[in-house]
């Protein structure tokens, strides 16, 4: 049962940072753009 525990909340873990990095990149686009927008 320990191990399924620690399975299960490994895989929360990896899941929580592939969303945090889509964040991210989705973040750093919107900041590009705005400054592209700012440079025009």
């Amino acid at each position: 049962m320990k191990k399924f525990a620690m399975l299960i909340l490994s895989v929360a873990v990896l899941a929580a940072c592939n969303t945090i990095n889509g964040i991210g990149k989705d973040v750093e686009q919107l900041g590009e753009k705005v400054q592209g927008a700012s440079k025009k």
